[in-house]
C-alpha cells in the first residue's frame, strides 16, 4: 500500500498514526505481560521440582543398607595386613597368622646377542636370529596411483621376502602410464645396485620400491602380490578356575608381528593383550622377562602341576629360549585357627577384604565393629540437605508479590540500562509461587512423614525424638530439623543399636505408618512433583500436557490474532489520512484555478 506522509497538509502523519496505535496496542501489552508472567511462573515451578528431584536421589541413597551399616576395620600391624569391610560384614575380631605371599610365575629368556637392538626391527636384525623364526605372508599389494613424478614408492608393509611361495619369483611389477603399460624387472635386497630404466628395487628392509626411471604423476603400479616376513607364535594362560584364556581352539592366544616390528614393541603388545602377562626386555643382562599379572599357581585343570605359562613357536622357544615350566604359588596363611590357601595376596571372607602385605610367621589381629562417626555424618548430611530444601520452597510461597512491577515491554526495556532491567526483572518476578498450594501442601506432609511414629520397628526407636532429631523451636525455620546437642544422642543410638535406627528410616511398609521416615518423603516427594508436572510441566512435554503450558498456548493465540488486528487498523488510519492528504490536494488544486481567475 502506498502511504502518504502528509506532503498536502504538512502534518507528520507517521507519528501521528504512532500515536493513535500506542492506545490500541495497551491490550496486546497487558496479554505480552500475562505471558511473560506465566513463562517465569512456570520457570520457578521447574526449579522447584528440580529442588524436590535432587533431594529424592539423596533420599534413594538413605534407603540403602549402607548408609547405617558402615564398618571400620584396624590392623594391628598395616605392614604386614591391610582390610577393609563391607556392611555385610560382623563385628568381630579375626587373627592371622603363618602367612606367606602369593607369587606369580615368571619365566626369564636366555641372554640375548649384546648386538640386538631393541628398538630396532627385527628383520632389520635377522642375522642373529635363526631363519627357522620367520615365517613368510602372502601380502596382497593394492593398485597405486601416483599423485606426483616420483621414482620411490613405499609397499604397505616391509620384511619382504625374495621367493613368491604361492606363484614362484617376484619377477616384475607392471606401471600404467596414460593407457600404456610397461614392465619392470624386480630385484629384491637390501642395498640398491646401479638401475637400468627397466628394473625397479625393493628394499626388504622398509618395502620401498625405487625405479629405474621417473615415474609421471597420474600413473598406476598395478596390485600385485608379494611374501612378507613375520613372526607367528602363541602364549598360553589359565584362570583361576584353569581354563585356558586364548581364542584359539586350544585355548591358547595367538601373536603375530611385521618384521618391522621392534623387541620392545613386540614385549608391549603382549603386555597389552588379554593373556594376563607383563613381559619386558631387561638391557643389563639382555634377557627378556615374562611375568604373570596374577598371583596364585595358575596352571591347567588337566593338570594342576603344570606351568602357569605355556609357550610355543620359534621366536619365544628357539631364539628367545623362554623356560615353560614356570609356576606361581598360593597365598598360605592361618585365619583364627584355620589353614588355608588363596590364589591372591588380596581375598575377601565374610565381608571383610584382607590385602597381605608381607610374609611373616607371628598374629596380626584385624577389628571390625561399626563406623558410628559416618552413620552419623551421613545421617547429619541428609537432614542439613532437608533444612536447605524446605529453606528454598518456604522462601518462594511466602515471598512477597510487588504489583507494582510488572513485566516491560519492548519499549519501556529500551528506555533502561541493562542492570536496570535486570533489578526491574527481579522485582518483577518475586512471588510468583506465593501461597502456593501445591508446594505448601507437600512441605506440610513432609513435615508429617518425619514426625510421625513408624510401626513395626525391629527396636526401640519408633519415632525420631527418640534418636536426638527434633524440629527447631523458632518458628522462622519454618519446620526445620535440629540434631540436640552435639550429636551424643544420635551417636548413641546408632551405636547402641543399628539396626532400629536403620528400621526409623528406611524399613518397608503396605502403609505409611509401617514405612520409614525416608520411604515416606519420597513417596511424597513423587506426589508433589507430578503434581507440580500437571501444571508446569517438563521442558520435554508440549504445551498441551500441562495446565500453565495450555494458558501460554491460548495467549498466543489471543496475541496473534489482535496483531493481525492491528494491522487491520493501522491501514485504515493509513487510507483515512490519505483520503484527507487527496482532498486537500484537490482543495488546493481548486483554489489555485481561481485565484488565476481573479488576477
Amino acid at each position: 500500500m502506498v502511504r502518504v506522509s502528509g506532503l498536502a497538509s504538512g502534518m507528520d502523519i507517521d507519528q501521528i498514526v504512532s500515536d493513535l496505535m500506542k492506545a490500541e496496542r495497551m491490550p496486546i501489552d497487558k496479554m505480552k505481560k500475562q505471558k511473560q508472567t506465566l513463562e517465569w511462573q512456570r520457570d520457578d515451578y521447574r526449579s522447584m521440582n528440580l529442588l524436590l528431584s535432587e533431594f529424592n536421589n539423596l533420599a534413594f541413597n538413605m534407603t540403602l543398607q549402607s548408609s547405617y551399616s558402615s564398618k571400620t576395620v584396624s590392623s594391628s600391624d598395616e605392614t604386614k595386613v591391610k582390610a577393609a569391610a563391607t556392611s555385610s560384614a560382623a563385628n568381630a575380631s579375626y587373627t592371622l597368622s603363618n602367612v606367606t605371599m602369593a607369587t606369580a610365575a615368571q619365566s626369564i629368556s636366555t641372554s640375548i646377542d649384546s648386538s640386538m637392538d631393541p628398538t630396532k626391527s627385527l628383520w632389520s636384525q635377522r642375522g642373529s636370529m635363526d631363519s627357522s623364526v620367520w615365517t613368510e605372508k602372502t601380502v596382497e599389494q593394492a593398485a597405486i596411483t601416483l599423485s606426483a613424478d616420483t621414482s620411490t614408492v613405499k609397499l604397505a608393509k616391509g620384511a619382504i621376502s625374495a621367493v613368491n611361495q604361492n606363484t614362484g619369483t617376484l619377477n616384475s611389477i607392471s606401471v600404467t602410464t596414460d593407457g600404456t603399460s610397461k614392465e619392470y624387472k624386480v630385484t629384491i635386497g637390501t642395498k640398491a645396485e646401479t638401475l637400468s630404466s627397466d628394473e625397479v628395487f625393493i628394499n626388504e628392509d622398509t618395502g620401498e620400491m625405487t625405479f629405474g626411471t621417473t615415474l609421471t604423476s597420474g600413473s598406476t603400479i598395478e596390485a600385485f602380490s608379494y611374501q612378507q616376513n613375520v613372526l607367528k607364535f602363541s602364549i598360553t594362560t589359565y584362570d583361576s578356575n584353569g581354563k585356558a584364556t586364548g581364542d584359539n581352539t586350544d585355548g591358547s592366544t595367538p601373536f603375530e608381528f611385521d618384521g618391522s616390528t621392534s623387541l620392545n614393541t613386540l614385549l608391549t603388545q603382549i603386555s597389552n593383550s588379554k593373556v594376563g602377562i607383563s613381559a619386558f626386555f631387561d638391557e643389563g643382562t639382555n634377557k627378556v622377562v615374562m611375568t604373570r599379572k596374577d598371583t596364585g599357581n595358575l596352571s591347567s585343570a588337566d593338570s594342576a602341576d603344570g606351568s602357569n605359562m605355556v609357550f610355543s613357536g620359534g621366536f619365544l622357544t628357539g631364539f628367545l629360549q623362554i623356560a615353560g615350566d614356570a609356576k606361581g604359588t598360593d597365598a598360605k596363611f592361618t585365619l583364627n585357627g584355620l589353614e588355608t590357601t588363596r590364589k591372591s595376596n588380596t581375598f575377601t571372607t565374610g565381608g571383610v577384604t584382607y590385602t597381605l602385605q608381607n610374609n611373616f610367621t607371628g598374629d596380626v589381629r584385624v577389628n571390625v565393629s561399626n563406623d558410628t562417626q559416618k552413620v552419623f555424618d551421613t545421617i547429619k548430611d541428609f537432614v542439613t540437605k532437608y533444612n536447605e530444601l524446605i529453606e528454598k520452597i518456604n522462601g518462594k510461597i511466602t515471598e512477597e508479590r510487588d504489583r507494582n512491577y510488572q513485566p516491560l515491554t519492548d519499549e519501556e526495556r529500551e528506555k533502561l540500562t541493562d542492570k536496570q532491567a535486570e533489578q526491574w526483572d527481579d522485582k518483577a518476578k518475586s512471588g510468583l509461587l506465593k501461597g502456593d498450594s501445591i508446594l505448601s501442601s507437600g512441605l506440610n506432609q513432609m513435615r508429617s512423614n518425619w514426625y510421625a511414629s513408624v510401626s513395626g520397628v525391629s527396636g526401640g526407636f519408633s519415632q525420631l525424638t527418640d534418636i536426638g532429631i527434633s524440629t527447631s523451636a523458632n518458628y522462622s525455620d519454618r519446620g526445620k530439623l535440629v540434631i540436640e546437642g552435639d550429636g551424643t544422642k544420635l551417636k548413641e543410638a546408632i551405636e547402641k543399636d543399628p539396626p532400629s535406627v536403620m528400621d526409623l528410616f528406611m524399613k518397608s511398609g503396605s502403609t505409611t505408618s509401617e514405612k520409614g521416615i525416608v520411604r515416606r518423603l519420597r513417596d511424597t516427594i513423587t506426589q508433589t512433583v507430578s503434581k507440580v508436572e500437571q501444571r508446569a510441566g517438563r521442558s520435554t512435554w508440549t504445551s498441551e500436557q500441562f495446565l500453565l503450558g495450555r494458558n501460554l498456548k491460548s495467549v498466543n493465540s489471543q496475541i496473534t490474532s489482535f496483531e493481525s488486528r492491528l494491522t487491520q487498523v493501522e491501514d485504515r488510519y493509513y487510507r483515512q489520512f490519505t483520503a484527507m492528504e487527496k482532498a486537500i490536494q484537490n482543495a488546493n488544486a481548486q483554489s489555485a484555478q481561481l485565484s488565476q481567475y481573479f488576477s
